[in-house]
């Protein structure tokens, strides 16, 4: 009697602590919903925005001590309520009011408890097209300039797998665009398969345009290279670099920490004069690196002052509205960014239904914002959001990219927004054929995403089959934060086999 006791009183005890944490999620998410809705003029992004504001009104609180008293009575202990927040505290706050006693509400039916996963799948399919494969991740490739004069080529990476591809802005020109895209058309048209093209802006992005040097462009560690604004008429003495942004050296200082390449060269800014900076390589790897133009590099902490739109996003825009499926929004950092991305997708676009978007998170900033990011996005069109790893690791430093990945990945799944997990995928499979485990593990984490990004290389096709079949692997056994308990093949030769027209009982008792 003593235990029923005490189980009565601690259920009701927790009943009373399920019920505070409600009413602040209640009380909080009002205020962000109030300051999201003059973004919110799309009816089927308005259970994913409450949601979400429900899901921030919940992290807002220390839950971590209730979790395991929920847990010890068998009940949910809300570490998988990203998709559902208040039907997940209404279903243990039922169940607690029986076990307490006490009256409460009934259980939410089962079509409200599944209802943000099926908002999530649907809006997956509104981005990246209906499933045609039975995959629950679709597959993303970056085309190489190749894809717009080899059209098997094309056809054989729609055939392994790929459900997107992605053409990126910042190379390349619009007849080769052109050309990508008519090829991915032939291809779906001859029945590879259904895939949507993904056009990507380049964006304010430091990129290197030009390099001077009188010997190789190789960089080891310990060695020196100029950044300049203006190319000296003179041979340099080292190597000298030119970004495509204004005026840069007189924005830098001593000390500032430089990135090359996705953070492969890592370097520190030396000395700053008028006409250049001296830029010390601190990492890279043993055999050194090359630098290469269009390479992109990163000054963690430093405004550059760009605008979201580039002039050149401007005039790529032209194209863009009238070819791609998907438009992808790069160093979105600000709602302003997006809300001037959609107003010049509109003035292109007319009375065509709007493209869905992809916002590429690259910067703490975007980070810190991305809830008002989504909101405005999804508010207005089809929304998905990319975690671009390598932008973002070197912005954050390595040592958080993977804190912050789960944690837009929860942000996300609670907005019903699908998310894309991209940069350095397969890089050794896509590069060199064969891929690392810890690559191998990355991509099988990467399940959990509604997309996965490869980039271009030349074993691409090999990669998207590899891809493919890891993904299939993965799906028997994760679906988002939740294990899926399928047998374990691995040991099934510890259980006798039943018998024939016999059950599993009188196979193991004979």
């Amino acid at each position: 009697m003593a235990s029923h006791v005490t189980l009565e009183s601690d259920a009701a005890d927790l009943l009373a602590a399920v019920r505070r944490v409600r009413a602040v999620v209640i009380e909080r998410s009002a205020g962000l919903l109030a300051g999201w809705s003059a973004a919110l003029d799309r009816p089927a992004f308005a259970a994913g925005a409450t949601n979400l504001a429900h899901y921030l009104a919940l992290r807002s609180q220390d839950l971590s001590a209730l979790q395991p008293r929920l847990a010890a009575l068998g009940l949910s202990s809300l570490g998988r309520s990203e998709s559902r927040v208040l039907e997940s505290l209404d279903a243990v706050a039922a169940t607690l009011a029986r076990l307490a006693g006490a009256d409460g509400p009934p259980h939410p039916d089962r079509a409200a408890f599944g209802a943000g996963a099926a908002a999530l799948a649907r809006e997956q399919a509104a981005v990246f097209g209906p499933d045609g494969r039975g995959r629950l991740t679709r597959i993303l490739v970056t085309l190489p300039a190749r894809a717009a004069e080899d059209a098997p080529f094309v056809a054989d990476l729609v055939a392994a797998g790929a459900d997107c591809v992605r053409i990126n802005c910042a190379h390349d020109s619009a007849a080769t665009w052109a050309a990508m895209i008519a090829n991915v058309r032939a291809a779906t048209a001859a029945g590879a398969g259904a895939c949507r093209v993904l056009m990507d802006l380049g964006g304010p992005k430091c990129r290197i345009v030009e390099i001077a040097a009188p010997g190789t462009t190789r960089l080891l560690r310990g060695d020196v290279f100029a950044l300049v604004d203006r190319m000296p008429r003179t041979a340099p003495r080292r190597i000298t670099v030119r970004s495509n942004v204004d005026d840069l050296v007189s924005r830098l200082r001593p000390g500032l920490p430089l990135y090359v390449d996705d953070g492969r060269i890592g370097a520190s800014i030396e000395e700053v004069s008028a006409d250049r900076a001296l830029i010390r390589v601190e990492t890279v790897r043993s055999k050194g690196l090359k630098l290469r133009v269009d390479k992109g590099f990163n000054i963690p902490g430093l405004d550059l002052g760009q605008p979201a739109i580039t002039d050149k996003d401007l005039i790529d825009l032209d194209f863009v509205a009238g070819h791609a499926d998907i438009v992808g929004c790069s160093f979105a950092q600000h709602p302003a960014d997006v809300a001037l991305m959609q107003r010049e997708l509109t003035l292109r676009r007319g009375d065509r239904p709007p493209q869905p978007l992809v916002l590429k998170i690259e910067t703490p900033l975007a980070v810190r914002n991305l809830p008002e990011l989504i909101a405005q996005g999804a508010g207005r069109q089809p929304l998905a959001v990319m975690i671009a790893r390598g932008d973002l690791a070197v912005e954050l430093g390595f040592g958080r990219i993977g804190e912050v990945q789960e944690q837009i990945l929860w942000l996300c799944e609670a907005a019903h927004v699908p998310v894309v997990w991209a940069t350095q995928v397969l890089a050794g499979l896509v590069a060199e054929g064969a891929p690392s485990r810890a690559e191998a593990t990355d991509a099988a984490m990467a399940q959990r995403a509604e997309c996965v990004m490869l980039n271009k290389g030349p074993y691409l096709v090999e990669a998207v089959r590899f891809l493919d079949d890891l993904l299939r692997r993965m799906d028997r056994h994760q679906h988002k934060k939740t294990p899926q308990l399928a047998a374990l093949d691995a040991w099934s030769a510890l259980w006798p086999p039943a018998r024939a027209g016999g059950s599993d009982r009188e196979a193991t008792d004979a």
